[in-house]
């Protein structure tokens, strides 16, 4: 391999990866944009709210939240780290707080 392969293919994917990751940026503003424009809007219930309720309610961390818009209905993804070491992902009804649906892993 001569020195210009050497140095054009890593830069090659070096570009790739920093476009993806660029993209996954982008996503992830129009996610925040979304939530901020609900909320302002008085469609959604503050973050906060939702997750005080939650980590009381279910006696865990929250590790990841999500914000979507799913079927028209904008949902809370919650994943959260229970006392018990299980893993809990929950939907949430980000109009009304209430759990819409619950997914348990790990723990005994």
């Amino acid at each position: 391999m001569n020195l210009l392969t050497r140095l054009v293919i890593p830069l090659a994917l070096a570009l790739g990866v920093w476009g993806a990751a660029g993209s996954l940026h982008a996503d992830d503003r129009s996610d925040h944009e979304l939530a901020r424009q609900a909320l302002q809007q008085g469609q959604v219930l503050p973050l906060r709210s939702v997750l005080e309720r939650i980590e009381r309610d279910y006696q865990g961390q929250v590790l990841k939240v999500e914000f979507e818009r799913d079927d028209g209905r904008y949902i809370y993804e919650i994943r959260l780290l229970q006392q018990d070491g299980r893993m809990a992902k929950l939907k949430v009804d980000a109009v009304d707080g209430r759990v819409l649906s619950i997914k348990r892993k790990g723990g005994d």
